[in-house]
């Protein structure tokens, strides 16, 4: 983690010792300047002594520009800084020293004051890297050490004291706690965990259930943990987490990918124009001193600072900002277009819904009584292995606080169609209508009419026959997240049109669940390829879709769709690595947020590039003109670049 936070602080904008260091050049370039002017204007002395307090002030100003002037042109091109030091040249030349100097300190200043507000959105980024605590408790042979987590190895154990960091990603195998995941996944609650048996074979991380897991840097509550390390330190969430995010640069949006191709050929085509304008006295009655002058204010007035810098500084200000709230956006490319989306395809099981079938349903019939019903539903699920079973079991369990008594035996599955088994040597039978017919139970027709009725709305429904007679129906439902319903009013308020379910389960689940939470369409009956010919259809009727999923069994169709939402990424290696955008915890609900910051980025985007544009339409007919000097120009041209940073940085405090 540390060398991870060095490499990324070395790799730093324009690769400076530091940027108190330009700062500290830009001030005595200004406080020289100050001198040399003082000196001219209000003593009498030597013309030198002045010209020498420009010529340190020169020195300071143009140290770090000159550097990296040099070395774009090393490497064959031209950038904003050459411009920046002809300039300053230019203007010696014509024994204009003091708009030189002028210059010089109002760019290097800008530029200190632009790498300082560019690095605020950075360390927000890098301070990710201060999550992860530096040492861990290891437990050995019955002692506890401490060691330094990049020490640690997969399936060592270590100890987590009340109220610390967690220190390695990992399974907790004694003690129970609540965890605050914050720093992680964005929640806001702390989340109760508990351990899980722990084997001879070590569990993969991504197949244990989420209650057990924990990761680094994520804050242990009021008691004691026992965490089997699953992640070396370098491969655990939040390491991957910075990497991921502090690549983004390398990630260039759209709008950066044409602002580039803008700056390829509009600053050679300012330096061809800055050169006619030095021999405009063969046309115009003036001196070369003159035209060399206008030639180095225009050069000043139409450098593209404010335009270069415009898009970087927004894409870095939201990327930072969603890493603050548990979102991983992965690049300019993927928040800009996020921020163009009108259409959004969900997947249903584990998206919109919890995931997990719960019992909706228990009707007695036939005077049945419900409490002797439900002990004998109890008692046959509970010896079957299939999900709907265990669920069914659970859930009575829970509701009806009753217990199993093991009075059920002989059960058996059947294939397609439910269980048998013997229940006090009566057989008994929960599954579909196919079942009851072939062991010649009959289903009257108000039976049928019920079970239609639960269908309809998306209910898987089974009935229970005992004695050779029906004595009831039971239902489950995968039922929506509590925050569905208002989180899809959320994203129609801020301008989604279209929201649509894709599912593998029947039409009608699909259409229930859709009225219940207010999605637009629901398509059922979807398998993994039907989803992506959906997904398809969508890209044509539309133009541009996201899909949101879990990241894993949705692959075929979040890869097609432009822009890829994985929910609960925090615990797939897969999400992380396949999504364009992660978030990081299980709640749908951030999905409004992440939406709203990516609209705000692409409107701050298109401010700071009118902005920069403006000031550069406006002001080279200014200079070309002879309306300003090279002093005013600077002070709009650096004032330019300052605003579009200032405005980018407002990111930072997106709600």
């Amino acid at each position: 983690m540390l060398e991870q936070k060095e490499e990324s602080q070395t790799s730093s904008h324009h690769s400076l010792p530091s940027n108190k260091t330009e700062l500290f050049f830009a001030l005595l370039c200004g406080v020289f300047l100050l001198q040399g002017f003082l000196i001219e204007q209000l003593v009498v002395l030597p013309t030198w002594v002045s010209l020498l307090g420009y010529i340190i002030s020169y020195f300071f100003g143009g140290y770090f520009i000159s550097i990296e002037a040099s070395k774009k042109i090393i490497q064959g091109g031209f950038d904003i800084d050459f411009l920046m030091i002809a300039a300053a040249a230019g203007a010696a030349y014509i024994d204009k020293w003091p708009e030189g100097a002028l210059l010089l300190f109002l760019f290097s200043l800008g530029h200190a004051l632009e790498h300082y507000a560019m690095d605020k959105a950075k360390k927000s980024i890098e301070a990710l890297g201060e999550l992860s605590p530096k040492t861990a408790l290891l437990k050995k042979e019955g002692s506890l050490k401490e060691v330094a987590i990049k020490d640690l190895r997969i399936n060592d154990i270590i100890v987590v004291k009340p109220n610390t960091k967690i220190a390695a990603d990992g399974v907790i195998i004694n003690g129970s706690s609540s965890v605050n995941q914050a720093p992680i996944t964005g929640e806001s609650m702390p989340v109760d965990k508990t351990f899980m048996e722990y084997g001879t074979n070590s569990p993969s991380f991504d197949e244990i259930d989420k209650k057990h897991i924990v990761f680094t840097g994520t804050i242990n509550g009021d008691s004691s943990l026992d965490v089997l390390v699953l992640k070396l330190s370098k491969d655990s969430t939040v390491s991957r987490l910075i990497k991921m995010v502090s690549d983004v640069e390398t990630q260039k949006s759209p709008t950066q990918r044409l602002t580039k191709k803008f700056e390829k050929w509009y600053v050679p085509l300012v330096i061809l124009v800055v050169v006619l304008l030095c021999f405009a006295y063969l046309i115009i009655d003036e001196s070369f001193n003159s035209s060399l002058y206008r030639a180095i204010t225009v050069l000043v007035a139409a450098s593209p600072c404010a335009l270069a810098i415009s898009t970087p500084s927004a894409v870095l200000s939201g990327i930072a900002r969603a890493a603050q709230k548990g979102v991983l956006i992965k690049g300019g490319k993927a928040l800009e277009r996020l921020g163009e989306i009108t259409t959004i395809a969900f997947d249903k099981t584990g998206t919109l819904t919890e995931g997990k079938p719960k019992l909706t349903h228990v009707i007695p019939l036939n005077d049945f009584n419900e409490k002797d019903f439900v002990q004998l539903v109890l008692e046959v699920e509970s010896l079957s292995n299939h999900p709907l079973a265990k669920a069914i079991a659970k859930d009575i369990k829970s509701q009806y606080h009753i217990e199993v008594t093991n009075k059920a035996s002989e059960v058996n599955a059947v294939q397609g169609k439910g269980i048998q088994a013997t229940y006090h040597r009566e057989k008994v039978f929960i599954g579909n209508r196919s079942l009851m017919e072939s062991a010649a139970i009959e289903v009257d027709q108000v039976l049928i009419s019920k079970m239609e009725q639960l269908l309809k709305n998306g209910h898987t429904v089974m009935i229970v026959a005992y004695k050779n007679k029906v004595a009831g129906l039971i239902s489950v439902m995968d039922t929506p997240r509590k925050t569905a319903a208002s989180t899809l009013k959320s994203l129609k308020e801020i301008g989604i049109k279209r929201m649509i379910m894709l599912t593998g389960d029947h039409q009608n689940v699909g259409d229930a669940i859709a009225k219940q939470i207010g999605l637009t369409e629901a398509r059922g009956n979807l398998l993994p390829e039907d989803k992506v010919d959906a997904i398809k259809s969508l890209l044509v009727r539309d133009g541009k879709i996201a899909m949101v999923g879990d990241g894993v069994n949705d692959a075929p169709a979040m890869a097609l769709s432009t822009v890829s939402i994985a929910m609960g990424a925090a615990g797939s290696d897969v999400a992380l690595e396949t999504a364009d955008v992660a978030l990081m915890s299980d709640r749908i609900e951030n999905l409004p947020f992440v939406i709203g910051l990516s609209r705000a980025s692409k409107r701050v985007i298109k401010q700071n590039i009118w902005i920069s544009l403006g000031v550069v339409v406006l002001l080279v007919p200014a200079t070309i003109l002879g309306l300003t000097n090279i002093g005013l120009a600077v002070v709009f041209h650096e004032g330019s670049t300052l605003v579009v940073v200032l405005n980018a940085l407002r990111l930072l405090r997106f709600k």
